[in-house]
């Protein structure tokens, strides 16, 4: 690989575009801003740059190197790689206009850590397809491919940017309703340049899917947090089993019997009107009736039987004072 490299016409576009629009802005996203500079500089390689960075050649996202040699620097890196010139400047600004949005919205510190959960999920999930397209022999079209770019993440984040928009949008050219805007695009690359990775960008789409869904669409909260929350859980789960078995029973008592249907001790049913009474109790909380007697003047019915609705109205009222 060339010792540095000199930018050229689209670069400069570039920085003149990124330039212009962080001028208009009174909050300057400094997450987005940092992305672009990152790739930007790596694709360069300043001289200052150029002992530390791996070559092209070192970074290349190939599903059966990685797999074999556990190779994480394939993983991570090819990411922030690019081909040349066209390829960075059309990914740059597509970051610079999608970073823009999420970041104020959301927030630099949350931008982040969305950006570094997608760029993991999407490679992870490019990797998997990858390797179980292995079992319909479709290995050397998929698993001994080579790729590089920042096009995965910037596919996953068009999923987000658009997950809750009822509008529509442009895709080269072609207006679609602005939630399936990714899918148009995968199909619409992969017919005008078919030498794109199109597992690369599947892995992505699919990336911003699973990003929604372990984030409730809705929230923007790190989906790992999620992941870490539901392990803990899950890993809890007998030690609340077991806790529950001792537990003494606290059932809460309602008329004719409690909560659960079984019988607390304690408790003294009234003979006026069936009315489940605490032990601590003499007088029934419901009628006045006292705990075997009477209360407030008032007699059970004939055999101790259950009074009418009517006459029990006429207790609580006497009782209590009110209706």
């Amino acid at each position: 690989m060339d010792r540095g490299r000199r930018g050229g016409g689209m670069v400069g576009l570039l920085l003149l575009q990124a330039l212009s629009e962080y001028g208009r802005l009174d909050r300057k996203p400094p997450v987005t801003a940092g992305l672009i500079a990152a790739n930007t500089l790596i694709y360069l390689r300043p001289k200052f740059l150029d002992p530390i960075l791996p070559t092209l050649n070192q970074v290349w996202f190939n599903p059966h190197l990685i797999v074999k040699n556990k190779d994480l620097k394939r993983f991570i890196l090819s990411a922030f790689y690019h081909t040349g010139e066209p390829h960075l400047v059309y990914n740059m600004l597509s970051l610079l206009w999608k970073g823009i949005q999420l970041e104020n919205a959301m927030g630099s510190f949350e931008f982040a850590s969305m950006v570094a959960a997608l760029l993991g999920m999407s490679q992870g999930i490019t990797l998997l397809l990858a390797k179980s397209l292995v079992l319909f022999d479709y290995e050397k079209a998929y698993y001994n491919e080579y790729a590089v770019g920042f096009s995965g993440v910037l596919f996953a984040m068009k999923v987000v940017l658009y997950s809750q928009s009822d509008s529509y949008t442009y895709v080269h050219g072609l207006m679609v309703p602005a939630r399936y805007a990714a899918w148009a695009e995968l199909v619409l690359i992969q017919m005008l340049v078919p030498g794109v990775s199109f597992l690369g960008h599947l892995g992505g789409i699919l990336a911003g899917i699973s990003y929604l869904y372990l984030t409730g669409a809705r929230s923007c909260a790190n989906p790992f947090v999620k992941i870490m929350r539901g392990a803990a859980r899950l890993l809890g789960w007998p030690l609340r089993y077991v806790n529950g078995m001792f537990r003494p029973s606290s059932g809460r008592v309602f008329g004719r019997g409690t909560l659960r249907g079984r019988e607390t001790p304690g408790v003294w049913s009234c003979g006026a009107c069936t009315y489940e009474n605490s032990g601590l109790l003499n007088v029934c909380e419901m009628c006045g009736t006292e705990r075997d007697g009477d209360a407030d003047g008032f007699t059970p019915t004939a055999g101790g039987g259950a009074i009418s609705v009517e006459e029990l109205r006429q207790r609580r009222v006497e009782r209590f004072g009110r209706w």
